[in-house]
């Protein structure tokens, strides 16, 4: 059954004092930088981070210090539902905790749960592409934006469902309302399905691994027409002209995140964790939620403003089982959205001898199915990607491109393991001739999509591992000119390792669009696993 959402059910409170000790995270979270008495320490999504401003009021409104660690949605799940928050954490708040509830034992590691705020995933699009498409009222249905996207009439990024709650959300709510089952779906609704989201999903030409970089990446694009995401998001975004979006709600059902407060079972912080969830929902907290952050209300007390509408929506059914859930992501990854092609820069200097090869050798291996976890297999090499393995050290290395068929995998997984296996440290530091040789690699097989073209075949992307300073061939400012000769927009996603220059890697993802992910106190593998999410 699809419920009905109401007003007067949207409503959300938010005006308490706390303060925010923020740990950035990577795939498994860091561990809190703060504990004491009045501390409540929090595993969070990272859609929460735009709290920070007002959970900083909490410690003298509420008498409550809040201590956050963020980590992508699913591997949050994972870490809660095996243990691994216990102790470590007070609680967890995630966008959602729809999937977490359908992992075996994760019930049993959760007590209270308390809604703080409620967003839909939506549809945005630039105002002149909705007034084409004859949506500029704000209404339109999933089957009617579904066969305007197989007929390419307009474009559109999401994050990547195996990774982020919003493209999970997204996912789920067109795979259901596609099927119209009315109820939630199984894995012969999604074989049906399948046909109708690839031609659904034909239209996605961005993708990204979280809500908020998805947002910066479309700001800088101008051949996108929109985004699925949160409306929270949609509110506040403009396109790259400075126009601001049309929001179209689905008539037939969208997937709503109610951001649940959740107190784990193991906390001895039962009563810090109610100061704070209460103060939460009062009326002037939540007034202040809706202002700051454009999410409506749960509490009845205040009244979701005009930026919201008055027209009800519609909860489409969610999966309740988690062999649907993973097989529909898998559905995803594997069959339906445009493939990949992904150049892997890694650096075998010298400096690399001796555990930090192995460290590569170990991330490449997880990365081909070695890692057994659920967010390990979604972040594996998917059907259909080509891989470019490029090594450098004094000099840029020949390349090895590996493309993994649509169907029976496993033997070129294979071939990707024993190539990684067999990499070898010595030599100097030629970061940039490994990158430039690894954007020429790219281009010359490169469709188009994320880092090519409208209309293109593919999702392109390059990912830099490096443990040093460049110390050989050409400069920074050498591939700066050539990045802008070339026109290029492929972004570099470059990991910190070792001793890596910090403010010079950073300068490569901002000229490229890309990002850094610091593996420098955590795993390597986990580094990688968190960067396919944006690939």
């Amino acid at each position: 059954m699809r419920r009905a959402i109401t007003a007067a059910a949207l409503a959300l409170l938010l005006t308490l004092s706390l303060t925010v000790a923020a740990a950035c995270s990577g795939a498994g979270g860091d561990a809190p930088t703060e504990d004491g008495p009045d501390v409540l320490r929090v595993l969070a999504g990272s859609e929460i981070k735009d709290l920070e401003p007002l959970l900083a009021k909490a410690a003298g409104a509420a008498g409550v210090k809040v201590s956050l660690s963020y980590t992508g949605t699913l591997d949050g799940a994972e870490q809660v539902a095996n243990g691994g928050a216990d102790g470590r954490y007070d609680a967890v708040w995630f966008s959602s905790n729809r999937y977490l509830s359908l992992i075996d034992g994760a019930s049993a590691r959760l007590s209270t749960q308390t809604k703080i705020m409620v967003s839909p995933v939506v549809l945005g699009l630039s105002r002149a592409k909705a007034r084409e498409l004859g949506w500029d009222t704000g209404r339109s249905t999933w089957s009617d934006i579904a066969e305007a996207a197989r007929k390419h009439r307009f474009t559109f990024g999401m994050t990547n469902p195996a990774s982020s709650n919003s493209g999970f959300s997204a996912l789920v709510g067109v795979a259901a309302a596609l099927s119209d089952a009315g109820e939630a779906l199984d894995q012969a609704q999604i074989t049906a399905v399948t046909p109708r989201l690839t031609g659904f999903f034909s239209a996605q030409t961005l993708t990204a691994g979280s809500s908020g970089w998805l947002a910066d990446a479309f700001r800088r694009r101008t051949d996108v027409d929109g985004l699925i995401n949160y409306e929270s998001v949609l509110l506040g975004l403009r396109t790259a002209s400075g126009e601001p979006l049309t929001l179209v709600y689905p008539g037939d059902g969208v997937v709503t995140a109610d951001y649940p407060l959740t107190l784990l079972a193991s906390s001895p912080k039962k009563e810090l964790y109610g100061k704070l969830a209460a103060w939460l929902r009062t009326p002037g907290v939540q007034r202040e939620i809706m202002t700051t952050t454009a999410r409506r209300p749960i509490v009845p007390e205040v009244r979701p403003d005009a930026r919201f509408g008055t027209a009800p929506l519609l909860e489409l059914p969610f999966p309740n089982r988690r062999s649907a859930a993973d097989a529909l992501i898998n559905v995803y990854l594997n069959q339906v959205r445009r493939p990949s092609r992904t150049v892997f820069v890694l650096d075998t200097s010298g400096s690399m001898e001796g555990d930090r090869i192995d460290a590569l050798k170990q991330a490449l291996a997880a990365l081909t199915g070695a890692d057994a976890s659920a967010s390990g297999q979604f972040s594996r090499f998917r059907n259909r990607e080509t891989v470019t393995l490029l090594p450098f050290s004094t000099g840029a290395g020949p390349a090895s491109t590996f493309t993994v068929p649509d169907r029976d995998p496993a033997a070129v997984l294979r071939q990707i393991r024993a190539y990684g296996e067999g990499l070898t440290a010595r030599g100097g530091t030629a970061i940039y001739d490994g990158l430039r040789d690894a954007y020429e690699t790219a281009r010359g097989g490169q469709g188009g999509g994320q880092g090519g073209g409208q209309g293109g075949e593919d999702f392109t992307s390059v990912v830099l591992m490096t443990d040093g300073e460049n110390t050989d061939g050409s400069s920074y400012e050498d591939f700066a000119g050539f990045c802008r000769a070339l026109g290029t927009r492929i972004p570099t996603f470059v990991v910190l390792f070792g001793d890596s220059d910090v403010s010079e890697m950073r300068q490569v993802a901002t000229l490229t669009g890309g990002a850094v992910f610091d593996a420098r106190q955590a795993s390597l593998a986990s580094a990688f696993k968190e960067i396919r999410g944006y690939q």
